[in-house]
């Protein structure tokens, strides 16, 4: 690679004192500083300032102090939603965006504002050494000091960062009027430059800049300007090296006042500053400058010592004594001088002036880049630095072309065009002739007329099917409602855009697709004459899918005047002048239309309306090949037999049209003018019409089709080359080409074209490979691909490879009187002998009586009216148990009556029964904790095979299955949690994990089946948990809560959560999903009116499945192998089974004591019983009781599950990439549907049916 010229200096100049190290302000908490929390994404309360601080010309209130480097103007999202990338949303000063990480102390982040004399004074004297001349005068600064941070530092990362440590201060100065920026960067004080990402193996380079907020739009985001002062490692490195206001490391800017832009420091000062010290050096020579015609520029500022280091590797020299303006004459006949902005700056949308954009799209990185650094001063005395890359040439880059177009290189750069026979830019080529479908969808917010109340709508369908060689468009958008249909009659331009993309093309004339390849946006203001409604239109033009559609995205908001409904609307023949200039086109006209109202007694009244249309069209040009350009500037889009029409039954919206581009014309007759030009020929919609002389054509089928050209026919190029997609692939033909596609277990290659193997991501977390700590310490978080993260069960502490039990006993969170007993990951307390409390809490005395034992005795001794209740006719008296707790069903002794009471005896809504029937009650009550050796609550490994998981208080059991027999010598506990009572079971076969509810505390957690201690999902915002579901393809989990009386959804990390019914309840219960079909089911034994519901599992089309001669439905169950519900009811004493998509119900057994759960396994059910306290199976098949099994410890057994070999067979629309959902995909039969969860501040998230 040829080195720049090098520069010819005169004799060196002499050494220069050196300069004082800079100082940072006054910071820490001696000086009243906040410190930030500990922690990998920390983020401050917000900072309200005492004087508005101007940012990009708006006045901002308060900041948000984040430890990644960054302040924010408002409140920030989570890291992984802005690291590496700039701007950000929330708005942004960055003096060192990156990953930073201050865990267990490793460095800090201060933040004050501060009004005091001698901080004021310190922060004025940097702003004038920028800006010397400026008159401002601080009244209160923001200072924030990021001091010996960490990088972020994942698992098996690079060693060589763990004790690198930055420091780095940001200083916000303000007065009424203006405020300015301070970057302060001590030497040496900056020892990385960038830190791995979390997603991946790469790194992330910091980011210093300052970004503006986005302004949020009722349809769409609308990013705000940024400025981006270094973003790449050897910028970075040079923060502390150099400077624009002529001291090493301080770099200042004016971010607000009377103008919306960032304004950089000026170092004029420094340069006069110097010329007493260097009279003697003079500069001889110009550096050598590059061709710049496709240069990526980068930026630094002069520093006051110009040192040269070997890790730069550029030319330097020492400033000399001519002033800022002699330097601009000394550099006169250098070209390619770039725009003196001082560092980028980005502008919402383009216009006629801007200059075109490089095309291709740097969004594909470059090849084995080179570095030619050049540095050249401007007026200002800013130094630019121009990084070249290696030229961009076909060989690196042949992939962003069509697969039907050749790659011509240029001096500076390549392009793309389409082979013969096919239109298009080169980046997307179609065949010529053959008809082009567009799809897409559209939304919109729209007033009609004076009505206050718009016409929303959203995801609706628009299909367009365009007639080429006739330039013909059909476009139709369905589901629009009468009141918006009428209206929108006139705006055939809507669908209009389309015919311009596929005009018919005059000769040396190109219609829409030729220019912009179908990738372009689109922004339409209209405005109606008479009463001035304006409608604002956006379009956005995706290129070519997969299947070989155009993609469209449409977007609409405004008011527009009412047509009646029912009336038509005529629009006469147009013509519109579309203007090409650097990558944007523009058009106006005025359009009038008629509209005739239905009949009146016989009488059809019509009038004519006109609007204005302007338009802006916004694409990618190659700038390289200057026959592209060679297109007339103004072209004549002529639009004829314009068809609309609206549907009110279908509520279908049609437009049609003819068009045409070519040069200006006066409007004659088309008669003289080429069939092909006017779209008059008979040629076959799959053909080419060629012009003649005169007005002669002939017709040439497209390519894909045979043919005379007035008849063609599709070519079956699968048949006639067999080989044609190579191994591994299958040939599809369709109309006019084909389509190769891998088979199963092969994908495509980078090339698109070779089908190789596909290579699984690795989940260690499942095999076993893994690094982190043993099971009974740490967790393995998989978190896609074949990464994963390591974290230390609660009780432990460590970096989860290595995680140490944490002795809670020696922070003393016992009360003084109580012994405390640790464990591995826990610990309890017990108070003393001759006290009593919970070991937290301790006072003298005997045991303390609870509140349901005073209750009992002082009813025992009032014998008159203590606690009255409804049908009494004696004295009730509450049941306690053998600890004091209310016993979960309480009767009156008298009546018959019993209910069901909370864990305070208050009876709970809808569980009152008549006399000789017990509801079933729950106990919220956990068994007391036994002081002294206890089972750890760790997983036991479940063997291969099939098994029953079931619920018993504290603890969940498992029963292998051996064909339909349960093998009860191999019965074993699976987990023990004492502390818990554990009511609903529920098995995820994709991943091996158990689901569980415990009413005790609430809470909703789970375990692997492969070992280890489980973890709670879910603990807030719950009230009594009970039945539990799992969508194992959607990878969702469904719940009921029946003291909250609803029912949710979540992700099966217990996040995203969703209320799906919060009405209609009362004491829901069991609940189970059928994915394949996308239904969920559930019960409610209230018992005034008990009954098993269904609904879609988006909780749409909900409905009663059964509400007659039912008891208590406690169990409910769905076989995914025979489609059968079945259910178990402690009233009615029946098992029963019904298919859910036929009318009937079977009685199974009846007799049956008192079930709870239920569920089905082969031929058998299977459910628990409180009466028997055993697990019963039943053949459904026979209707009988084949076996049962009782544990070894008798109480009460709740849920119950099958825990399955293998999964299942089927899938659903979100069993792949969650059904292209950005959050909850739910099912349903035959789709989908994308829901946001309830809380959704501060996300992204759209919402599709």
């Amino acid at each position: 690679m040829a080195l720049p010229a090098p520069l010819l200096l005169a004799p060196a100049p002499q050494p220069q004192p050196r300069a004082e190290p800079l100082l940072l302000l006054p910071h820490g908490p001696g000086h009243g500083d906040a410190a930030l929390q500990h922690g990998d994404d920390s983020r401050s309360a917000a900072l309200e300032l005492s004087r508005a601080l101007r940012f990009y010309g708006a006045a901002v209130r308060a900041l948000h102090v984040a430890t990644n480097g960054i302040i924010a103007v408002n409140e920030p999202s989570n890291e992984e939603k802005y690291l590496g990338q700039f701007p950000v949303s929330f708005g942004a000063i960055a003096p060192f965006m990156a990953d930073l990480d201050t865990t267990d102390g490793r460095g800090n982040v201060y933040y004050r504002e501060d009004s005091s004399s001698e901080v004021l004074k310190l922060a004025s004297d940097y702003i004038k050494r920028g800006f010397p001349e400026t008159t401002f005068e601080p009244s209160s600064v923001v200072i924030v000091t990021w001091k010996l941070v960490a990088p972020y530092q994942g698992p098996g990362e690079d060693p060589s960062l763990e004790e690198k440590r930055n420091t780095f201060q940001a200083v916000l100065a303000s007065s009424d009027s203006s405020s300015y920026a301070i970057f302060l960067y001590p030497e040496d004080s900056l020892q990385f430059y960038s830190t791995y990402s979390k997603n991946d193996d790469g790194k992330i380079p910091a980011t210093v800049g300052f970004s503006q907020a986005s302004t949020n739009y009722y349809f769409w985001e609308k990013a705000g300007s940024y400025n981006i002062i270094a973003n790449d490692e050897d910028s970075i490195r040079n923060l502390h090296k150099s400077s624009n206001a002529g001291k090493k490391g301080v770099w200042v800017f004016e971010i607000g006042s009377s103008s919306d832009s960032i304004v950089p420091a000026k170092i004029s000062n420094v340069l006069e500053s110097l010329e007493s010290s260097e009279q003697d050096q003079e500069m001889t020579s110009k550096p050598f400058m590059s061709d710049y015609g496709s240069t990526e520029i980068r930026q630094q500022y002069v520093t006051s010592s110009m040192d040269s280091t070997e890790e730069d590797q550029h030319v330097t020299y020492s400033v000399p004594q001519l002033a800022a303006e002699d330097f601009v004459t000394s550099y006169q006949d250098v070209t390619g001088t770039p725009s003196t902005e001082s560092f980028y700056s980005h502008q919402d949308f383009p216009t006629a002036k801007a200059p075109p954009r490089q095309f291709p799209a740097q969004r594909f990185p470059p090849q084995e880049p080179q570095v030619i650094d050049v540095e050249e001063f401007d007026e200002t005395g800013i130094v630019f630095r121009y990084h070249t890359d290696v030229q961009q040439t076909c060989a690196n880059n042949r992939h962003q072309c069509s697969v039907h177009a050749i790659c011509r290189d240029y001096p500076n750069g390549f392009c793309c065009s389409c082979i013969a026979g096919y239109k298009g830019n080169g980046r997307q080529c179609v065949a010529e002739g053959s008809p082009q479908r567009v799809n897409g969808k559209v939304k919109g917010r729209i007033f009609v007329g004076n009505n206050p109340v718009p016409v929303t709508f959203e995801n609706t369908d628009l299909h367009s099917y365009v007639v080429m060689n006739q330039g013909r468009a059909y476009t139709a958008i369905s589901t629009i409602p009468e009141t918006l249909g009428y209206s929108l009659l006139p705006l055939a331009s809507i669908g209009g855009i389309i015919g311009w993309m596929f005009a018919v093309e005059q000769q040396g004339y190109k219609n829409g697709f030729s220019v912009t390849g179908g990738e372009f946006t689109r922004q339409t203001e209209v405005t109606f004459l008479g009463n001035n409604e304006k409608l604002v239109i956006k379009q956005k033009f995706s290129g070519i899918d997969e299947h070989g559609h155009l993609t469209i995205s449409t977007e609409m908001e405004g008011r527009i005047p009412e047509i009646p409904s029912g009336a038509s609307v005529h629009i006469e023949p147009y013509t519109e002048l579309y203007h090409t200039s650097s990558s944007v086109i523009t058009s106006s006209s005025t359009r009038e239309y008629t509209v005739t109202e239905p009949e009146r007694d016989g009488v059809a009244s019509t009038y004519t309306g006109a609007y204005q249309w302007r338009q802006t069209i916004s694409f990618d040009e190659c700038i390289h090949d200057e026959s592209l350009h060679a297109t007339s500037a103004t072209q004549q889009l002529s639009v004829d037999s314009v068809f609309v029409l609206y549907n009110r039954d279908e509520q279908i919206l049609r437009y049609a049209m003819s068009n045409s581009i070519g040069p200006i014309s006066d409007g004659s007759a088309d008669i003289n003018r080429n069939p092909c030009y006017t779209g008059t020929h008979n040629c076959d919609t799959n053909a080419i019409c060629r012009p003649g002389t005169g007005n002669r054509f002939f017709c040439e089928c497209s390519i894909g089709f045979r043919g005379d050209g007035n008849v063609c026919y599709d070519v079956d190029e699968c048949s006639e080359q067999p080989a044609l997609c190579g191994s591994n692939a299958v040939c599809n033909n369709q109309p006019g080409t084909y389509r190769c596609e891998c088979v199963d277990g092969y994908q495509f290659a980078a090339d698109g074209q070779t089908c190789v193997a596909v290579e699984y991501a690795v989940n260690h977390c499942q095999t076993g490979t893994h690094g982190c700590d043993i099971p009974q310490r740490a967790q393995c978080v998989y978190t896609g691909g074949s990464a994963y993260i390591c974290t230390c069960l609660p009780g432990f502490s460590g970096d989860g490879r290595a995680c140490e039990d944490t002795d809670e006993c020696q922070q003393g969170r016992c009360h003084p009187d109580a012994f405390c007993y640790n464990t591995p990951g826990s610990f309890s307390c017990q108070c003393k002998a001759g006290y009593r409390g919970d070991g937290f809490q301790c006072v003298l005395g005997g045991v303390e009586k609870t509140r349901c034992q005073h209750e009992q005795e002082a009813a025992l001794a009032s014998g008159g009216a203590y606690f009255q209740r409804e049908m009494r006719v004696a004295q009730f008296v509450p049941q306690c148990d053998e600890h004091g707790n209310y016993l979960p069903t309480q009767c009156h002794s008298s009546t018959g009556y019993c209910w069901c009471v909370d864990r305070d005896g208050n009876e709970i809504d809808g569980t009152r029964s008549g006399p000789g029937v017990q509801p079933p009650c729950l106990s919220t009550a956990a068994p007391p904790i036994v002081i002294g050796p206890s089972v750890r609550p760790d997983t036991i490994p479940l063997p291969p095979g099939t098994h029953l998981l079931f619920a018993q208080s504290g603890k969940i059991e498992h029963v292998p299955l051996e064909g339909n027999n349960m093998k009860k010598n191999g019965a074993k506990a699976l987990l023990h949690i004492p502390d818990k009572v554990v009511i609903g079971v529920a098995y995820d076969c994709m991943d091996k994990m158990v689901y569980w509810t415990d009413i005790s505390g609430p809470s909703i957690s789970r375990a692997s089946l492969h070992g280890g201690e489980p973890t709670t999902i879910i603990k807030t915002d719950l009230g009594s948990p009970e039945g539990i579901a799992v969508d194992h393809l959607g990878r969702n989990i469904f719940w009921t809560d029946s003291q909250l009386d609803r029912i949710e959804v979540a992700r099966l990390d217990g996040r995203q959560r969703r209320i799906l019914f919060d009405t209609g309840l009362v004491n829901p219960r069991a609940i189970v999903v059928d994915p394949v079909r996308g239904n969920l089911y559930w019960t409610d034994w209230n018992r005034e009116a008990p009954k098993i519901e269904t609904s879609y599992m988006d909780g749409t089309n909900r409905r009663i499945l059964v509400k007659d001669d039912l008891g208590l439905p406690n169990g409910l169950t769905f076989d995914p192998y025979s489609s059968m519900l079945c259910w178990v009811d402690a009233g009615t004493k029946r098992l029963e089974c019904m298919n859910p998509n036929q009318f009937g119900r079977r009685k199974i057994v009846e007799g049956i004591q008192y079930p709870f759960s239920v569920t089905s396994y082969g031929k058998n059910l299977y459910y628990t019983d409180w009466r028997r306290d055993a697990v019963v199976a039943v053949d459904r098949m026979v209707s009988t009781e084949n076996d049962n099994f009782q544990p070894h410890k008798r109480s009460r057994l709740y849920g119950i599950t099958t825990a399955f070999a293998q999964c299942p067979g089927g899938h659903n629309y979100c069993s792949v990439n969650n059904g292209g959902c950005t959050h909850l995909c739910l099912a349903t039969p035959g789709g989908r549907t994308c829901r946001c969860p309830d809380n959704t501040v501060g996300v992204d998230c759209i919402e599709r049916n």
